[in-house]
C-alpha cells in the first residue's frame, strides 16, 4: 500500500462570523472568493478556507468546541526582513487581530511574533534567514542533517 503523499492541499479555519474574518483576511490584502457561504483564498501553493465553525465539525464527525481557546496548530508566515514582521503586526491589530507575543528574537536566534485571528486561530510572523523565501513566496526546509 501506498502511504499518504506528503503534501497540504487546503486549511480550513472553522470561523463563528464568515463576514468579519473575511474581512480580517482582506484587510491584510489577502483576496478571496465567497462560494456558498464559504471563502476560498489561493495561499501560494494550498489553499486557505474559512468556513462557519460548527458546519466544519459536524462535516468532520465532530461537536464543535469553543471558539477562542488554543487549538494545538499555529499556522506560519515567514517574510523578508524583520521590518515586514513589524508592519504585518500593525496591520493585524488595525484589522482587529491581537499580537499575543510582541516581536523579539526567540531563544533559536531569529525574529518573530505570533498574533490570532478574530476567531482565536494562532498565526506566528517570523523573519528567519535559515528559511530563506522564493520569489513566489514558498520555503524549501534546509537539509537540518541526522543527529
Amino acid at each position: 500500500m501506498r502511504g499518504m503523499e506528503q503534501r497540504i492541499t487546503l486549511i480550513t479555519l472553522g470561523v463563528s462570523d464568515l463576514a468579519r474574518s473575511k474581512a480580517f483576511y482582506e484587510a491584510l490584502g489577502w483576496r478571496g472568493q465567497e462560494v456558498e457561504e464559504t471563502v476560498f483564498f489561493q495561499a501560494g501553493g494550498l489553499g486557505l478556507v474559512l468556513w462557519g465553525r460548527e458546519k466544519l465539525a459536524r462535516d468532520c464527525g465532530l461537536e464543535p468546541g469553543a471558539a477562542g481557546g488554543f487549538g494545538g496548530i499555529v499556522l506560519a508566515h515567514n517574510v523578508r526582513s524583520e521590518a515586514e514582521v513589524d508592519t504585518l503586526l500593525a496591520a493585524v491589530e488595525g484589522a482587529g487581530g491581537t499580537v499575543t507575543k510582541p516581536a523579539a528574537v526567540n531563544a533559536i536566534g531569529f525574529y518573530s511574533s505570533a498574533f490570532t485571528d478574530p476567531d482565536g486561530h494562532a498565526w506566528e510572523v517570523a523573519h528567519n534567514p535559515g528559511f530563506p523565501l522564493a520569489e513566489d513566496g514558498s520555503v524549501t526546509l534546509p537539509d537540518f542533517g541526522t543527529a
